[in-house]
């Protein structure tokens, strides 16, 4: 009896974890859409004085329940209004999470982890020529109504750039009653913004997003982010950001 009462509990669980991982914010859950598969989106990014397009390629693996490993290899496109045009893959990311707490109740649960990524100045023309290292938490509440994430982390700079304190948020809203099997259309309210220590300056993009998750092993998603608050001193102010992308389940 016990048994059976704990295989419906995950199942009601995992339903409830249908809702889908946050599109522009760290997620806290390590298995499903985020576990052993492959993410990848097109980012583009209009500015006053360029246009930027990224198309990055996203490997997470999970070792363990708890631990995660990955990388970021992404293709990059520069145009500046003088009609200059530089390509390339960019610089690639390496990332590790790690789960600290968890937990899971019916139709819910609460995690909280630490992520660590490392940046590498492996790009060519469209190279930042520096290393970044970000050190992280990652906190969500997941339920059959509503989603809440969130992240924090200091950024390193190697050279001459700022340091940084990254922070996002989420929102996430099920249209659909749960299911089984999984089928999902999602609502997303995002904040994204990163506070520049040098400058005392800061960003926040206010990000409204959809997600579609027709099945267990894909999932399809968008974004559109617009600046609310911007950074004073930037010679090239982003005007918007535009998010289309997919992830595939593996395992």
């Amino acid at each position: 009896m016990k048994r059976v009462l704990f295989i419906f509990l995950n199942m009601i669980a995992a339903t409830a974890y249908c809702q889908g991982p946050p599109i522009s914010c760290e997620t806290p859950v390590m298995l499903g859409l985020e576990g052993n598969g492959i993410r990848t989106f097109g980012k583009f990014i209009k500015k006053e004085h360029s246009n930027v397009y990224i198309q990055p390629i996203g490997i997470p693996y999970n070792v363990t329940t708890k631990f995660q490993i990955g990388s970021i290899i992404p293709y990059k496109r520069v145009r500046l209004a003088e009609e200059v045009t530089n390509s390339g893959i960019a610089d690639v990311t390496i990332f590790a999470k790690y789960q600290l707490f968890k937990k899971d109740m019916t139709a819910k649960t609460f995690r909280v982890l630490v992520k660590v990524k490392q940046t590498l100045p492996t790009g060519t023309q469209v190279s930042s020529n520096r290393y970044n290292t970000y050190f992280g938490l990652v906190i969500g509440r997941v339920a059959s109504t509503i989603g809440t994430y969130g992240d924090v982390g200091f950024i390193y700079n190697s050279e001459q750039a700022s340091d940084k304190i990254a922070y996002n948020f989420s929102l996430g809203i099920p249209l659909l009653k749960p299911q089984y099997p999984q089928k999902q259309i999602n609502v997303f309210l995002e904040f994204n913004g990163n506070y520049l220590i040098d400058n005392k300056a800061n960003t926040l993009f206010f990000s409204p997003g959809f997600q579609f998750i027709p099945g267990r092993r894909v999932l399809f998603e968008t974004s559109f982010q617009k600046p609310i608050v911007e950074d004073e001193s930037s010679l090239n102010k982003t005007k918007y950001r535009m998010i289309v992308g997919t992830r595939f389940l593996i395992n």
